[in-house]
């Protein structure tokens, strides 16, 4: 938090609208692709959304044209994509050529049935994080509030 000197109550409204403002991030949960199985994603929306951020969700089998267009049109400040079906090196690449045609730079990170072995070549295609199977709720919650800061 910042502190100004002219103090008071104005001093400690402005603080608190600053941590109110780095904590609601807004994130957009996306289900790219013919992947027809969301309860993780809403799980995961729920605990987001306890925890103080916004949430946006996409609902089910969005192209990753769509999911971009809609974290424009919603001013997103951060892209999840939950990605079960096993496809998710193809839709991290159509996201990088996506994202870079429609010149956004927020940052878009993904989660679901994710190997370990591809972490790696995700965040290389350009995902701020890639969550593999077995990650905890809170783990991605830890990391949304990086984000935040």
């Amino acid at each position: 938090m910042r502190a100004w000197r002219f103090g008071g109550e104005i001093s400690l409204i402005i603080q608190i609208r600053i941590f109110m403002i780095k904590k609601n991030l807004k994130i957009l949960l996306a289900k790219p692709g013919l992947d027809g199985h969301d309860v993780g994603v809403k799980v995961l929306a729920h605990a987001l959304v306890d925890e103080g951020l916004e949430v946006v969700y996409s609902g089910l089998r969005k192209s990753i044209a769509e999911i971009v267009q809609m974290a424009i049109d919603r001013k997103a400040d951060v892209i999840g994509l939950s990605i079960l079906s096993g496809t998710h090196l193809v839709l991290c690449e159509q996201m990088k050529k996506e994202m870079q045609k429609a010149n956004l730079s927020i940052p878009w990170i993904v989660g679901g049935n994710i190997p370990d072995n591809d972490v790696e070549a995700m965040q290389a295609l350009g995902a701020a994080a890639a969550f593999p199977t077995g990650t905890t709720i809170q783990e991605v919650i830890d990391h949304c509030r990086k984000l935040a800061e």
